[in-house]
């Protein structure tokens, strides 16, 4: 009977991830609609000079270049990672398998995930946006071949004549027969290119950072607290100026301060910082081909770098500990009995016994006392 209970908890709690993974295909389905529809159509001035340059047919990074660099390449690249290096050096040769593997299975899927979770908010928010917004791109002009034998036909506000500026018409002014074209040209704002490739590769670098344990040295807060004296070394005080167990002669002098803390932390070495931080290069190359192949303004780049770097880092944060502190883990699995939600009065949705408790167990390689491998090995 306990059995059959936990199998159904267990099968409770992985429907409550599917539900996670169908949230997030329908986010992307949303940003997916929002290509289809036809957005607003800012008014303009056929005498504006920034929306007046060429219009490129071949693009630098094509849009399948962008899917290939920002989403293939960062998924084949921490499944990888999961299945070579997880559980890492910590595990003993005596664990059993099965956990090595689910543990492996577990950072895959939250490496997904949450690679997921950034690309496809980035992409709903980012077209939704652009429909929303209407601004014209750089090479509007050229796309749209204005009318402007009959410009006073079009003229919806601004002053000026057709010679001296300052006019803005409608959209309708425009002979482009190729709506496709025409409509992409209302989509400055933001730069989907940018939002993308910030949000997939960003993830990318954190989630390597995070691996391999790449980030800046730091000190142990202990080191700075208040509540010095510390025991450290044989139990020697570090503010005792003699150790006062024994004699004069067999005291032992202080340990220096400074000699403990600069001992704490090292740098890694600096081929890590290169490999985490390639995937940030290749995002900027590509947010500079938009500027470079006049597809949007500066601002509009801009944007949408800084939004995907942010939904980037709220994904890999969602389902991944700190940098610093996680030792590169991702966070545990829900709770069986929060797995689907909580209400008031309850902290958080780990169970923090059970995961201690398995935790400890894949570190260890232990077997409980009844025959379990830790509660994330039988549970989930």
């Amino acid at each position: 009977m306990a059995a059959d209970a936990r199998s159904r908890v267990s099968i409770s709690l992985i429907l409550s991830y599917v539900l996670d993974w169908i949230i997030i295909a329908l986010i992307a389905v949303a940003g997916a609609l929002f290509t289809l529809t036809t957005p607003n159509h800012h008014p303009f001035s056929p005498t504006d000079p920034s929306i007046a340059y060429p219009f490129v047919v071949n693009e630098k990074v094509s849009t399948s270049t962008l899917v290939l660099v920002s989403l293939v390449a960062p998924g084949i690249i921490t499944a990888l990672v999961c299945l070579i290096f997880a559980p890492g050096r910590m595990a003993s040769r005596e664990m059993p398998t099965s956990l090595i593997w689910r543990r492996k299975l577990w950072e895959w899927n939250t490496a997904w995930m949450g690679l997921g979770l950034a690309l496809a908010t980035a992409f709903m928010i980012t077209d939704g946006m652009k429909n929303l917004f209407g601004k014209p791109r750089p090479d509007l002009l050229a796309r749209c071949n204005p009318d402007m034998a009959n410009l006073q036909n079009y003229v919806v506000g601004g002053f000026g004549t057709a010679t001296s500026g300052g006019l803005l018409v409608s959209w309708q002014i425009c002979r482009q027969t190729n709506l496709s074209i025409l409509n992409d040209g209302f989509a400055s704002f933001p730069s989907g290119h940018s939002s993308f490739s910030w949000a997939g590769l960003t993830y990318l670098s954190l989630f390597l950072c995070s691996k391999f344990a790449i980030a800046i040295p730091y000190l142990l807060p202990s080191a700075y607290g208040s509540n010095f004296p510390r025991r450290m070394a044989g139990d020697r005080l570090l503010d005792s100026p003699l150790d006062r167990s024994k004699s004069p002669l067999q005291a032992t002098p202080p340990i220096s301060l400074s000699k403990i803390t600069r001992s704490q932390a090292a740098a890694p070495p600096t081929y890590l910082l290169v490999i985490a931080f390639i995937p940030i290069g290749a995002a900027i190359y590509i947010s500079s081909t938009r500027w470079s192949d006049f597809f949007h303004h500066g601002f509009d780049i801009i944007f949408g770098s800084l939004m995907g770097f942010l939904l980037a880092w709220g994904s890999f944060r969602w389902y991944h500990a700190p940098i610093r502190r996680g030792a590169g883990w991702a966070w545990g699995p829900r709770s069986l009995e929060k797995a689907w939600g909580i209400g008031m009065g309850v902290q958080g949705y780990a169970d923090e016994s059970e995961w201690k408790r398995g935790d400890e167990d894949l570190e260890n390689g232990a077997r409980r006392t009844d025959g379990r491998i830790g509660a994330d090995a039988a549970e989930v």
